[in-house]
């Protein structure tokens, strides 16, 4: 009779331990291992965080005004009151390949008007969520489609940390060809030749057109004529990473001067490109990746690929940023306007690097400074040291990438002087 009574009791407690037992176990996801902070951010994070009314932050890759502030572009203010008054415009979908007029004037743009592919109707394009998006869409469609079956992508040594993540993400090798020369602080030229020879036929070579991220050092067109050369030869897929096109020198045409010439010379490549500094649209991410194929049949079966693909990982574009890039590029005013914002940029990035040359000159600096001015584009490869980056945070508070990338941007007249005297500091005493 006992036994009757109390078996019911026992195995409600047995129940009752079992649902707590589950609720207070492991998670499914316990073994997750956290991933390492970005280290761009974390470095804007530290120097958010720090106190200092001396402090510098140098390593963002956004430009920055005499004030130091960010800056909206007079032209991109002027179409944001466009597109607010435009009574037609809605929150429909875009197409999947995204805004065509878009599409359409960002190939132009980096092709020239007068491009023989352009002519041909062998260029496609879509629009992707920025640079980082396009180059993404372009390695994730080789990764399926390229017929070099194991091919590796070479990446410059250095370059931007994203390049070796996207394609590593998307199961292609990543391989490095030589480009900076710290005995010059400039193109290892005969490295990187070297490489391009020695890789297996139909390697893929993933190239900055103009401002080399982190470097600055771009190739002269003499240079690039060689370079053209040994990827021809070796029948090696060119893919042009554009993040800078006009931003670079002031020239939208100067700074195309490499894609235009290897789609000259016949070669079938893809140009990731961003609209995030040239038009200062860094949180609109606003990109297109541009196709330059053999034929116009081939050309439409590579965008039918990538739609396919694109539906399923964001389906269509964003629209605003996109908006904005095409009323300015289909607009002849505009057009003219934005080039004077682009040579805004770009003259006073050029400024900068002259006065901190200038400075560290006059302080007699250690060592040779004169690749500060021969550097283009955004950033500067000081060839500062680790250990020197870390007495230039903790000291000086001025803010900078470990491998001793600054950004121009972050330099003004109000701190170039003490930016100067604090690299003259570590470069004697470490």
């Amino acid at each position: 009779m006992s036994f009757s009574h109390t078996a019911p009791a026992i195995r409600l407690q047995q129940i009752s331990n079992h649902i707590a037992s589950s609720n207070s176990s492991a998670s499914v996801f316990e073994n997750v291992k956290a991933a390492p902070a970005d280290v761009i951010f974390a470095l804007t994070a530290s120097y958010k965080a720090d106190t200092s009314d001396k402090k510098v932050n140098l390593g963002v890759g956004a430009y920055r005004t005499e004030e130091g502030k960010p800056w909206v572009l007079p032209v991109v203010k002027k179409v944001d009151h466009i597109l607010v008054d435009d009574e037609n415009l809605d929150h429909e979908y875009l197409p999947i390949l995204g805004l065509e007029a878009f599409r359409k004037a960002s190939s132009k743009l980096i092709l020239g008007a007068k491009s023989k592919a352009l002519a041909e109707g062998r260029v496609g394009s879509v629009q992707c969520i920025s640079g980082t998006g396009a180059v993404y869409t372009g390695a994730h469609f080789l990764s399926k489609h390229y017929p070099v079956k194991g091919a590796a992508c070479y990446i410059s040594k250095p370059t931007w940390a994203n390049h070796r993540a996207i394609f590593e993400g998307v199961g292609i090798p990543v391989l490095e060809y030589p480009y900076w020369d710290p005995a010059t602080r400039g193109l290892d030229l005969k490295g990187m030749l070297g490489t391009m020879q020695s890789a297996a036929n139909g390697s893929i070579f993933l190239l900055h057109p103009c401002a080399h991220n982190p470097t600055g050092v771009d190739p002269t067109p003499e240079q690039w004529r060689q370079i053209a050369d040994v990827m021809e030869a070796k029948g090696h897929f060119t893919f042009f990473d554009c993040a800078y096109q006009g931003f670079a020198s002031g020239s939208l045409d100067k700074d195309a001067y490499s894609v235009r010439y290897f789609v000259e010379r016949g070669f079938e490549l893809f140009v990731a490109q961003s609209f995030s500094k040239n038009f200062g649209l860094y949180s609109e991410r606003a990109g297109n990746l541009t196709i330059v194929a053999k034929t116009p049949e081939v050309k439409n079966k590579i965008e039918s690929q990538i739609a396919k693909a694109q539906r399923a990982v964001i389906s269509n574009p964003p629209a605003y940023g996109s908006r904005i890039v095409s009323v300015v590029l289909n607009d002849e005013t505009l057009y003219a306007e934005w080039e004077k914002n682009l040579a805004t940029m770009a003259n006073r990035i050029i400024d900068m690097r002259k006065a901190l040359y200038d400075e560290l000159t006059r302080l007699g600096t250690p060592g040779k400074w004169k690749h500060i001015v021969d550097q283009i584009g955004m950033f500067s490869f000081t060839g500062l040291t680790t250990p020197q980056v870390k007495v230039l945070k903790e000291k000086y508070h001025v803010y900078l990438a470990d491998n001793g990338r600054i950004s121009m941007a972050g330099l003004n007249s109000g701190n170039v002087q003490y930016f100067a005297k604090a690299v003259d500091d570590v470069v004697r005493s470490h």
